[in-house]
């Protein structure tokens, strides 16, 4: 059964989680530091509803079949359908922002990768997608102006500001519904800054999310094998 997604307020989203939608290398210092090209337009995929698992529980991986990395990324709640959307249609529809692992067996998709096949199978297995509670929006907001970051051990590890983004997030939410219907319930992760690594088990994380109009969240987890 499908989670539901919930709010840092208590509430909870009327229908269950769906897909998630996720973007690669949409801040340049990240596809530098993989020694990846910097994309000229966003590179789609699709993690399934079965890959999200609570971020407030401890992390998992399955750390014996590979080196798990983390990447944090902006997580956005979709609350209307999208389909050939514009960028101000597609801002309306979100109804909630927080903050998510985007867990990748690394060898396995550089593997994957040098063959030239898909590597689903190293972003969308069971937990590979730690997903937090959303902070409820209901008003326009200035999507360049939010903050995160994930702290390990007490060392900052990433830290991103939207406006340091390739792809902004109405436009990047605009390009998605061109390709795939976004329906109420379904998760777009925004992409990740730079400082990916390996996720260590027995690691404490400390995350924190900020929105412009003052709202935040803050949550703190750890790694288990």
């Amino acid at each position: 059964m499908s989670l539901v997604p919930s709010f840092v307020d208590g509430d909870t989203f009327s229908q269950p989680l769906g897909k998630v939608v996720c973007v690669g290398r949409n801040y340049a210092e990240h596809a530098r530091e993989l020694d990846n090209p910097v994309p000229d337009a966003p590179i789609l995929f699709i993690k399934p509803a079965t890959s999200v698992v609570p971020l407030e529980d401890d992390v998992k991986g399955p750390f014996e079949r590979s080196d798990v990395h983390f990447e944090t990324e902006l997580a956005l709640l979709i609350g209307e359908t999208l389909r050939d959307a514009t960028p101000e249609q597609a801002e309306a529809a979100v109804v909630g922002v927080g903050l998510a692992l985007d867990l990748t067996l690394r060898d396995v998709q550089s593997a994957l990768k040098k063959k030239g096949h898909p590597w689903e199978i190293a972003k969308g297995f069971d937990g590979a997608c730690p997903l937090s509670r959303f902070i409820p929006i209901d008003a326009p907001m200035d999507w360049s102006a939010i903050e995160f970051s994930l702290d390990m051990n007490g060392e900052r590890r990433q830290h991103g500001m939207a406006s340091q983004m390739l792809f902004p997030i109405p436009a990047l939410l605009a390009e998605m519904s061109q390709h795939f219907t976004l329906a109420p319930g379904d998760v777009v992760l925004t992409g990740t800054p730079a400082g990916v690594g390996k996720l260590e088990k027995g690691a404490a994380l400390a995350f924190e999310l900020s929105l412009p109009n003052g709202q935040s969240h803050q949550l703190q987890t750890k790694v288990v094998g």
